[in-house]
C-alpha cells in the first residue's frame, strides 16, 4: 500500500510502514543524521534527524517516526534547525579541536555537519571528558573515546550483524561511555577483530590501528578489489598511498559482504608488501639446463637468490615495522651457486618443469603416485578448473580440500 504525504511542500508518495526519513531518501530529500545508518535499526539517539509535522507536539524523530496518509512534514522549519545547531554545537563542547591532526579529517560525518550548518566552536569551560588514547591493547583497533558521540552505531553494528555484543554503554548522564563487555578489554569481552564497529563509527571514535598516520582519504585512492583469503568473494576498498597499501575500507556496494569483512579482509594486507612474498617463481638450480642457467644469468633475465639477499629484505621489514633489527651479516652479496640455490626463472620455465615432472612421474609411477590439495582463496571456477585438471589430466581421484582440515 502506498501513502501518499507532503515534504517541504512537494507531494511524497512511499510504501506504507516507512519511517519520515526513508520516505524523504526515495523523494531525493536531505535529512541530516548521526545515529542512523541503512544496515542498523534506528534509535533516535543523536536527535539531528528532528523535524516539523503539522499537528505534532514539539519535533519529532525522521528516523524513527512512521509517515500517515496526509501527513504534512517541515524538515528545514526554523525550530528544526534551530535544534540540530544546538546538538552539534553541545557535541562540539565535549569534543576535541584537533580536526587538522585527526585520522578521519573529510570522511567525519560530524565534520561535515557542523560544516553544513556553519556551527562555530563554542567557548566552554565547564567539564569535558579527558580519556587515555588507545588504552586497549588489541592489535587492530584504535580507540579515543573522547571522540565519541554515543551514537551506538558501533553498539548495534556488532549486536545486529556480527552478533557479537562485545560494545555496550555503561554509566549514566555525564559519565556515560562505550565500553567492550563490563568495561574490559576488547579480546577479553569476545571480540574477533572484525572491524565492523570502525566501519559504522562517524567519527574517529574508532580507526583501524595500522592505518594510523599513514594518509586520510583525500590523500588515498581508493580501488575496489575482490578478497583473496576465500572463495566467498568479498568486495573492499584498498586505500593506496604512494602505490603502497595502507588501508582496507568495506563498502555497502559490495554484492556478497556489504559492510561486513572478517580479520583477515579487514587487516591481513601487509603481506602484500612483505619481503618475502614471491612475485615471480623460483626454481632450484638443479632442475634447470645448465646452459640456459649461465645464458639466463648472465643476460640478467635471471636471478640467483643468495642468503645475504634474504638477510637484507627482513633486516628492512623489521625496521620499517619496529623490530630490534638483529640479523646476521653475511659474508659476501652472491655465494657460490649449488644445486640447491633457488633461481629466479620466467613462468614459462617454471611451468615446463612442473609439466616434465607431472609427466615423468605419472608415465614411472601411475595416477595414483598423486594428490592433490585445492585452496579456499581460489574461486569456485578456479577450484571446478583444479578439479577437472586432477581427475582428467592426472587421472586420480585423490583431491582434498583445505577448508576440510
Amino acid at each position: 500500500m502506498t501513502i501518499n504525504l507532503i515534504i517541504d511542500s512537494r507531494p511524497i508518495s512511499a510504501p506504507e510502514g516507512s519511517t519520515i526519513l526513508e520516505a524523504a531518501e526515495l523523494a531525493g530529500i536531505d535529512i541530516p543524521t548521526l545515529c542512523h545508518h541503512p544496515d542498523l535499526t534506528d534509535i533516535g539517539a543523536c536527535r539531528m534527524c528532528v523535524v516539523s509535522v503539522e499537528g505534532a507536539r514539539g519535533l519529532q524523530t525522521a528516523c524513527t517516526t512512521p509517515i500517515r496518509e496526509g501527513m504534512v512534514v517541515n524538515t528545514m522549519s526554523e525550530e528544526a534547525v534551530a535544534s540540530r545547531k544546538f546538538t552539534l554545537e553541545m557535541l562540539l563542547t565535549d569534543h576535541p579541536n584537533e580536526c587538522m591532526t585527526c585520522e578521519v579529517n573529510g570522511d567525519c560525518e560530524l565534520q561535515d555537519l557542523v560544516y553544513d550548518y556553519q556551527v562555530p566552536w563554542p567557548e566552554h569551560n565547564g567539564k569535558r571528558h579527558h580519556y587515555p588514547l588507545d588504552p586497549d591493547p588489541n592489535p587492530f583497533i584504535y580507540i579515543d573515546l573522547n571522540k565519541c558521540i554515543l551514537c551506538g552505531r558501533c553498539i548495534r553494528a556488532c549486536e545486529e550483524i556480527q552478533n557479537r555484543d562485545v560494545w555496550s554503554f555503561a554509566y549514566r548522564g555525564f559519565d556515560t561511555k562505550l565500553v567492550a563487555g563490563a568495561d574490559q578489554l576488547m579480546l577479553d569481552a569476545g571480540c574477533e577483530s572484525c572491524g565492523a564497529c570502525v566501519a559504522y563509527c562517524p567519527t574517529g571514535a574508532l580507526y583501524d590501528k595500522m592505518s594510523v598516520g599513514k594518509g586520510r582519504v583525500s590523500q588515498v585512492k581508493k580501488i575496489r578489489t575482490t578478497c583473496s583469503y576465500c572463495g566467498v568473494g568479498c568486495n573492499f576498498d584498498l586505500n593506496v598511498r604512494n602505490n603502497v597499501i595502507i588501508r582496507v575500507t568495506s563498502t555497502r556496494e559490495a554484492p556478497v559482504n556489504g559492510m561486513s569483512l572478517c580479520v583477515k579482509g579487514r587487516y591481513g594486507y601487509d603481506y602484500v608488501h612483505h619481503p618475502d612474498r614471491l612475485t615471480r617463481p623460483m626454481v632450484r638450480a638443479k632442475w634447470l639446463n645448465e646452459t640456459l642457467l649461465e645464458t639466463k644469468l648472465a643476460q640478467g633475465a635471471w636471478e640467483a637468490v643468495s642468503e645475504a639477499e634474504k638477510r637484507r629484505s627482513m633486516l628492512t621489514w623489521r625496521r620499517k615495522h619496529g623490530g630490534n633489527g638483529h640479523t646476521p651479516k653475511a659474508n659476501g652479496d652472491q655465494a657460490a651457486i649449488t644445486p640447491d640455490t633457488f633461481i629466479r626463472t620466467d613462468w614459462d620455465a617454471a611451468l615446463d618443469i612442473v609439466a616434465r615432472k607431472f609427466t615423468k612421474t605419472k608415465k614411472e609411477h601411475g595416477s595414483k603416485a598423486f594428490a592433490l590439495m585445492a585452496s579456499a582463496k581460489c574461486t569456485n571456477e578456479e577450484n571446478f578448473i583444479f578439479n577437472k585438471f586432477t581427475r582428467q589430466m592426472l587421472a586420480t581421484h585423490s583431491i582434498d580440500h583445505c577448508a576440510r582440515l
